[in-house]
């Protein structure tokens, strides 16, 4: 195991020692702006988040909820490339030394071309990369130049996933196994739903990875409910929110940072 998946799985196993779920925050690059969504990744890392996960912002998130779409509309409006969302990665990384991975759509990956997208995210620090809409029987030149470049490719599993098709997804990925614990696009829900727990279980029966569960976590009630059966919670749209409520910058970086430390209270809690 090499690059900074080595340090996704140590991040991942140290909060497994210490009985614990951990808590992975998403954010999109340039949002509010490019340096706002850097300084933004900071404070939730300094409010205990474990990783970040650093949205590639796009014109079409068909799998997104309405508040990451609004600020992938405000990151994509201020001019926000690729570039930036590497030197995002760059700096959130060096700043904590914590792992940091960019979840993005395909197509931009395959117009920017595949080996030069791997090789700039393990230059900038990158630990790997969540591909929602890749799949796994599409997915073997982007494995191979991860490979290369020692970045985790994570998969995402459903409810409506079957079992076998759970067993190719988990054998294809690296990392984690990011479990989208309803069914329908991501966004804060009032119950985080049964159906997650079941999917975690039938995806730990095919694989020894984490499985980490996102989509609908917006409080430390619930990531306390999550935690209790999974290695993992992701929390996004509760953080998008807090930065489209604040007053200012300065006010939404401590309103991350003050939701981080809720949560990572919460997934203390199992």
């Amino acid at each position: 195991m090499t690059g900074n998946i080595r340090l996704l799985s140590d991040t991942l196993a140290r909060a497994k020692s210490e009985d614990r779920a951990a808590l992975i925050a998403y954010l999109p690059a340039g949002f509010p702006t490019v340096d706002g969504g850097i300084e933004a990744i900071k404070a939730v890392f300094d409010g205990g988040a474990d990783v970040v996960e650093v949205g590639l912002p796009h014109s079409d998130p068909v799998l997104d909820g309405p508040v990451i779409q609004t600020a992938d509309d405000i990151a994509l409006r201020g001019g926000v490339r690729i570039a930036d969302v590497m030197r995002t990665v760059r700096e959130a990384h060096t700043a904590t030394g914590k792992p940091v991975l960019v979840m993005t759509y395909w197509n931009p990956i395959d117009r920017y071309g595949v080996e030069r997208f791997t090789a700039e995210l393990a230059e900038a620090g990158g630990a790997g990369c969540i591909l929602p809409d890749l799949p796994v029987q599409e997915s073997e030149l982007w494995r191979e130049h991860a490979d290369k470049h020692g970045l985790a490719t994570v998969f995402v599993v459903a409810p409506s996933s079957r079992d076998e098709r759970l067993a190719e997804i988990t054998a294809a990925g690296s990392g984690f196994v990011y479990a989208a614990s309803l069914m329908g696009v991501t966004g804060t829900r009032e119950s985080v739903g049964a159906q997650a727990q079941d999917l975690v279980g039938r995806t730990r029966a095919g694989t020894e990875m984490p499985v980490c569960v996102g989509l609908g976590v917006s409080n430390a009630e619930q990531a306390a409910e999550v935690a209790g059966f999974a290695d993992g919670v992701i929390v996004g749209s509760a953080f998008v929110k807090r930065l489209l409520d604040a007053e200012d910058h300065e006010a939404g970086f401590s309103a991350v940072r003050a939701l981080a430390a809720e949560l990572a209270e919460g997934v203390r809690k199992r």
